[in-house]
């Protein structure tokens, strides 16, 4: 008998057809004699349409009231799949974060788990019932509910599992596994088998939109193995854990991120400690740069350039026009751009593979902005408009079609 926790997302239970997906496969997962923990996101759309009911309310609602808001949305996921499984005659029993003994910090919206109490979870897995847990949400020292972000079930799924040291951790999603790029918009799109987790991480934190970069964190520092299906279509998914079979194939994905604003500030005064004081006015306010460009000093001035989250664009922008050692600067915030990234373990000690991305996008008519390198990924700054033509020549110049 094993103790496997199950994640379901928003898409999976979108219906009540899907919750009674759902339910049958949890249902097999614990007639086969397992233990199981599930959790669950809100139902398709809800979070959206919650967020846009609030607009209507107060478009500048205090972040403590959305959390309240935002984490009915689970609440209303738990109960019905907990109702379908009983209509299977399985026993279960629903709980919200704070029942399922999640504490976080206070930054509502944006919450960390700091632990979790599993006292309850381990009662109700004692008396053989199937406990679904509502994902995305805790409760802080003062009693509040707060939620954990966009994402945020994947991370509450790999919380328990590390909590209740799960034998195995699934993230069920619309998709039948990890893929080298989106296989909905590029040709040839391959799954994966098995994948790194730092190269789920960079995929993840690059605009691949499986796995919530956070869970693949938290995977990672306690030995999760994580297994990426579809709750549609019952195939093998991709194993995420820390060391994978050698394979020929260098890269592992091809992934675009429009979530992107860079911000050009020209005509810097070439000073020492310049470069700090941008930076600290943008930490203050918790706003958190990607890639970052200075030229070199000449005449006296250089000019910086970084990228920010699009919505922190302007925001940033708006910041630095009041910082005195950027007097004289021009600032310009352009959120018409995208980021495209290839990733994988061991490109560094493979010569060539940047060329054949650069090559691959000069050859499709394509204008780089910046560049970024690490260890195993490069990405570059283009065009918004360009972004969906690079994945597929960039996909296609390192993983051609069969």
């Amino acid at each position: 008998m094993a103790l496997i926790v199950q994640k379901f997302g928003g898409s999976s239970v979108a219906d009540a057809k899907r919750v009674m997906n759902v339910a049958n496969i949890v249902s097999n997962t614990y007639k086969a004699g397992n233990d199981v923990v599930v959790v669950v996101s809100a139902q398709g759309d809800t979070t959206d349409d919650l967020i846009e009911k609030a607009k209507e309310i107060n478009p500048s609602a205090p972040k403590r009231e959305m959390d309240q808001l935002l984490a009915a949305g689970e609440e209303i996921s738990i109960a019905l799949l907990a109702m379908a499984l009983e209509s299977l005659g399985c026993p279960a029993i629903s709980l919200l974060g704070w029942q399922a003994g999640f504490n976080t910090n206070s930054v509502y919206g944006s919450a960390r788990i700091k632990n979790i109490k599993p006292n309850r979870l381990q009662a109700e897995l004692a008396k053989r019932n199937i406990v679904i847990v509502a994902g995305f949400q805790g409760v802080n020292r003062y009693d509040d509910i707060t939620t954990l972000g966009r994402g945020g079930s994947d991370t509450s799924a790999v919380a328990i599992a590390a909590a209740l040291h799960a034998d195995k951790c699934q993230i069920f999603t619309d998709v039948e596994g990890v893929y080298t790029a989106d296989p909905r918009k590029v040709e040839g799109a391959k799954k994966l088998k098995e994948i790194t987790y730092d190269e789920m991480l960079e995929l993840a934190t690059l605009g691949a939109q499986v796995l919530n970069n956070r869970s693949v964190e938290m995977a990672k520092k306690y030995s999760v193995e994580l297994e990426v299906l579809s709750s549609l279509n019952p195939v093998p998914g991709t194993i995420v854990k820390e060391v994978t079979k050698m394979e020929k194939m260098l890269i592992r994905g091809v992934t675009k991120d429009t979530d992107v604003a860079l911000v050009s500030i020209l005509g810097v005064n070439d000073n020492p400690g310049v470069a700090f004081k941008i930076f600290d006015k943008l930490s203050a306010k918790n706003i958190n740069v990607d890639i970052i460009l200075q030229s070199f000093g000449r005449n006296n001035t250089k000019d910086v350039v970084f990228s920010v989250s699009r919505e922190n664009g302007p925001v940033a922008a708006e910041l630095l026009k009041d910082l005195s050692v950027l007097e004289g600067a021009k600032i310009h915030c352009d959120t018409n751009v995208a980021k495209v990234s290839v990733v994988g373990a061991g490109m560094e000690s493979h010569p060539g593979t940047a060329t054949k991305m650069f090559e691959a996008l000069y050859d499709t008519g394509i204008n780089i902005k910046m560049i970024s390198t690490s260890e195993i990924k490069i990405s570059v700054i283009i065009a918004a408009d360009e972004a969906d033509r690079a994945v597929s020549a960039v996909h296609k110049a390192f993983i051609p079609n069969d």
